[in-house]
């Protein structure tokens, strides 16, 4: 059952606080992190509803389910500056969708990938803004493009001018020490932006629910949270 207005209003207000709290722990300045809400699997109405409650910025992981729910909200809040962000991966096949219908792209870790966003951004469309996704903690079947890969790869984008390097994006696997690991992820962050010298590279895309806290202690100025906002994710079945 889909939450109500009520609901989703109240969830996220306390996850909106959570991150206040955790910005304040950290010695940070309260809108140092925006919230990406991941609407996955969640029908447009529920977007709708976070949107009613001043939410602008989400999250799909599924392309299609996300062009179809971006067209519906174009007719639920007509400009109402709603900001969307593909966080799933893309592969060669799916590239034009992203291309067409997102603002961001959080999941690059292939030139090859890279190249066809470019080829297939629209003229009229601003650059698409996209993060690297960083295997920051090494998994053998984790996509990211490796750390010691990631200068090389963001200095080949600089080539393709539809397209915005905005950041990284990391998911890492949960172990006791987070922030040692989000650290990790910082750190590299920091020094792309000293090699790169570019004034938009602003975004670390790190922490999610379980690990928010964590990912805000070690600097991310993004965290990207689901459930606990809308509620329990339904099932995906297509």
């Amino acid at each position: 059952m889909m939450p109500s207005m009520t609901e989703i209003a109240q969830h996220r207000q306390a996850v909106l606080t959570r991150l206040q709290a955790a910005c304040a722990a950290a010695g940070r300045e309260p809108g140092a992190v925006r919230l990406l809400a991941v609407s996955k699997t969640f029908e447009a109405e529920a977007v709708h509803q976070a949107w009613c409650d001043g939410q602008r910025e989400f999250g799909e992981n599924y392309i299609q389910e996300g062009v179809d729910k971006i067209a519906r909200l174009r007719e639920l809040a007509p400009g109402g500056g709603l900001v969307w962000h593909c966080i799933g991966p893309v592969q060669s096949n799916k590239t034009r969708l992203v291309a067409e219908h997102f603002d961001w792209l959080h999941t690059v870790d292939r030139l090859k990938i890279a190249q066809r966003l470019n080829e297939q951004r629209p003229a009229h469309l601003p650059p698409l803004n996209v993060c690297l996704q960083v295997n920051i903690d090494g998994g053998d079947t984790k996509s990211g493009v490796a750390p010691h890969e990631a200068l090389g790869l963001a200095q080949a984008l600089l080539a393709l001018p539809r397209l915005r390097l905005r950041g990284l994006m990391t998911i890492p696997d949960p172990v006791d020490d987070m922030v040692a690991v989000h650290t990790r992820a910082r750190v590299l962050f920091e020094d792309l932006q000293r090699a790169l010298a570019l004034p938009d590279f602003d975004t670390l895309s790190m922490g999610m629910s379980g690990d928010m806290d964590a990912a805000v202690q070690a600097g991310s100025t993004m965290v990207r949270v689901g459930s606990a906002i809308f509620g329990t994710r339904p099932s995906k079945t297509a």
